[in-house]
């Protein structure tokens, strides 16, 4: 047997492995039904200071579906020379930092990477600017766009007295309120405009910065927050989430890692979980958020589905949530029960893709596991009689999304068929190309 063969098989086998992990995680930086979503942070220059400059600075929430859950988002940044902030209306710094040089007056913040974060609801109105103190909860452009931006207001010190002496931070950060975000630098661009109250009147800035900070699922998670599960009117085979879905069950090895349904000690052990911890219910999933597609209503020239979203999560409740589904029929959705739409055209034509949430005061808020821990609606689409047709799961969704985040299918395979539809199997290119691989090479391992 020739072993160097042998070895330089397996060395291209594992190459071959490692391009297309490096394809997959890659890709989920861009997202193909938000292609131009991102979060702008616009820093503006409104006067100058005997040592410096105050500074408007407005974070805007540009996605169309992702939005910033509650504790919010928290902004970061180096200074690039020895900046401190004076004082704040608006947002706060999480730390002072060491101030012990300065007498007298004491700065807000001395820290060279200082991380600001927005004021809560309530701030008396003389620490308010506009667009503040929402507790750093930003909407997402598509679900609410009066709420989707967020400004604070800042005071630098020992920074410069004019534009050619100002010098932009560096290495920003965003979180919302967890990892997810890269950000760019930050470039100069068009001072904004400002138009006064009575609209009689513009102003400019004095400079002006944009840092532009773009999303990344494989960045915010490891592993998946949502799974879909699917069933029909033409099969009883019910289709569950896979199982691990978003992890495994591991009560037995880790005690704890997740709460039975039954359990009489559910309210202790959500009130000694710690914040933002999710307490997730027991199950073959273990996702904190399931989607379940029901095919209901088969009429003469409409069909029905049936959509449930249930929260398996004991620690959490879901504030503007939202749901995108793609499939081809949405072109033609005729009415939706209960739930706010509005479809995603990224790319004009194509219209395949919409995207769900609550009323407000009615069902935007998704409770807490448990007999209230759910929402549901129905979509009533008329049939395309070029299209339709229930064959190889035609009538269910091809992605979902919950809050932004893409939720785990099951395998086409599993699908409910048709009852004259035969079992065939069919196979992705990624797996016929991986078997494919994997033949030739023990083959040349062996032969």
């Amino acid at each position: 047997m020739n072993w160097a063969w042998k070895e330089s098989s397996w060395s291209f086998f594992l190459v071959v492995i490692m391009v297309f992990s490096i394809m997959f995680v890659s890709t989920e930086a861009y997202d193909a039904l938000d292609p131009n979503g991102n979060v702008t942070i616009k820093w503006d220059i409104i006067s100058w200071t005997p040592d410096g400059y105050v500074a408007v600075v407005t974070i805007t929430n540009f996605q169309a579906y992702r939005h910033f859950e509650s504790p919010g988002w928290s902004l970061g940044w180096t200074w690039a020379k020895k900046e401190i902030i004076w004082s704040m209306v608006g947002g706060q710094a999480t730390e002072q930092g060491d101030c012990s040089k300065f007498k007298g007056t004491i700065p807000h913040c001395c820290k060279k990477s200082p991380t600001i974060v927005d004021l809560l609801p309530g701030t008396p109105y003389n620490q308010q600017i506009a667009n503040c103190c929402r507790g750093g909860v930003l909407s997402s452009w598509v679900q609410d766009p009066a709420n989707a931006a967020a400004s604070f207001q800042l005071s630098v010190g020992q920074a410069g007295t004019k534009s050619s002496a100002v010098t932009l931070p560096k290495n920003f950060t965003l979180k919302a309120p967890g990892p997810g975000y890269t950000c760019g630098p930050a470039k100069v661009v068009q001072p904004t405009k400002f138009l006064s109250a009575d609209k009689r009147r513009v102003t400019r800035a004095l400079k002006t910065w944009n840092v532009t900070c773009t999303y990344s699922q494989f960045l915010a998670s490891k592993a998946p927050t949502c799974c879909v599960s699917l069933s029909s009117f033409y099969n009883d085979t019910i289709v569950s989430c896979p199982t691990c879905s978003c992890g495994c069950k591991k009560n037995i090895t880790q005690p704890g890692s997740c709460v039975e349904p039954d359990s009489p000690y559910i309210a202790s052990v959500v009130s000694g979980s710690q914040k933002n911890t999710p307490v997730v219910q027991c199950t073959s999933h273990m996702c904190p958020i399931r989607v379940h597609w029901h095919l209901k209503i088969n009429y003469r020239e409409y069909w029905r589905v049936k959509v449930t979203i249930t929260n398996f999560n004991y620690a959490k409740n879901y504030s503007m949530w939202n749901l995108v589904a793609q499939h081809p029929n949405f072109d033609n959705l005729t009415q939706i029960f209960s739930f706010n739409y509005k479809p995603l055209t990224p790319y004009g034509s194509i219209n395949d893709t919409g995207m769900l949430w609550g009323v407000k005061f009615y069902n935007d808020l998704l409770m807490q596991a448990g007999p209230y821990g759910n929402v549901q609606t129905e979509l009533l689409f008329r049939k395309d009689k070029s299209s339709f047709g229930f064959e190889k799961g035609w009538g269910f969704p091809r992605r979902i999304y919950f809050n932004g985040e893409n939720c785990v299918m099951p395998p086409p395979d599993d699908y409910p068929w048709l009852p004259n539809a035969g079992s065939k199997q069919y196979f992705s290119l990624l797996t016929v190309i991986i078997i494919s691989l994997t033949t030739l090479v023990f083959i040349n391992v062996f032969a």
